[in-house]
């Protein structure tokens, strides 16, 4: 298996990020919500660290991701920040924190940037949250966008089905998507659209786009690390590949411990003081 070769940038930026994409060279992008975990995700190289509200699935077991708070994020964005050397740190602004009141949304994307040391924050939406994201970005705060499926939206969509398959919805996110840039955000997030439109979203803007469920042709892609990894089972969509099954191996693990522990065979003479 080849590995690609870490190019020797001390920092991933906003910056490096739009390099990257005139340069041609993909962002990999995945989720972390934890030190130990964002510690090793950082030193394979990956570019780009979200600590996705997903965190409210994953680590916390909700079936959806609004009922993770900010203080939450913030908790969880504190522990990667000090497990990465390298990589851009992004953070969801959870659900709440920021639709339809613009200076409620600037205070809490500025306690996630003082109280986390995060890199940048991520906001679901286009035009509807316009007040918002500008006055986010006139306080100096970097922010990426987010199209397509937006999961906090899951109540009004009432389903978690691919998105801007209907006309009148693409020409939406096409518009979205060339605001999001206007306004200043430094990359948009793509979830499960059609992969043509995902290309020609992408192709119509300088900012990079990471796609997860939106095809090839998207600048970056992005995967929940649970799924990548294999400790979730049941989640299957149609985008997801997985590179482990840690699922039974951790399990394996833990049945062998506990048989060893039960036959007395652990702790060992060699393991005992």
């Amino acid at each position: 298996m080849s590995v690609h070769k870490k190019k020797d940038i001390k920092r991933i930026t906003t910056h490096v990020l739009k390099a990257m994409k005139q340069q041609g060279e993909k962002v990999a992008m995945l989720t972390a919500y934890d030190y130990s975990t964002a510690r090793i995700l950082d030193e394979a190289g990956i570019d780009v660290l979200l600590v996705g509200d997903s965190a409210s699935n994953v680590m916390a077991g909700h079936e959806t991701t609004l009922p993770i708070t900010l203080d939450q994020m913030i908790y969880h964005a504190q522990s990667v920040v000090r497990g990465v050397k390298r990589c851009l740190v992004v953070v969801d602004l959870p659900f709440g924190s920021y639709q339809g009141d613009s200076k409620l949304a600037l205070a809490s994307a500025i306690r996630i940037m003082k109280e986390s040391g995060a890199h940048a924050v991520k906001l679901e939406g286009g035009e509807e949250i316009k007040d918002s994201i500008k006055r986010i970005l006139s306080a100096g705060v970097p922010v990426m966008g987010h199209l397509g499926l937006t999961p906090q939206s899951i109540y009004k969509f009432g389903t978690y089905t691919v998105r801007a398959k209907e006309e009148e919805e693409a020409d939406k996110l096409r518009r979205d998507i060339k605001l999001l840039e206007k306004w200043g955000c430094f990359g948009v997030v793509l979830e499960k659209i059609p992969s043509t439109l995902a290309k020609e979203v992408s192709e119509s803007v300088d900012i990079p786009t990471i796609g997860i469920g939106g095809g090839p042709h998207t600048d970056g892609q992005v995967l929940v690390t649970h799924d990548l990894l294999g400790i979730t089972k049941e989640f299957n969509p149609r985008f997801l590949r997985r590179y482990a099954n840690l699922f039974d191996g951790i399990k394996e693990a833990t049945e062998h411990y506990i048989q060893d522990v039960k036959d007395r065979d652990f702790p060992s003479e060699k393991e005992s003081y």
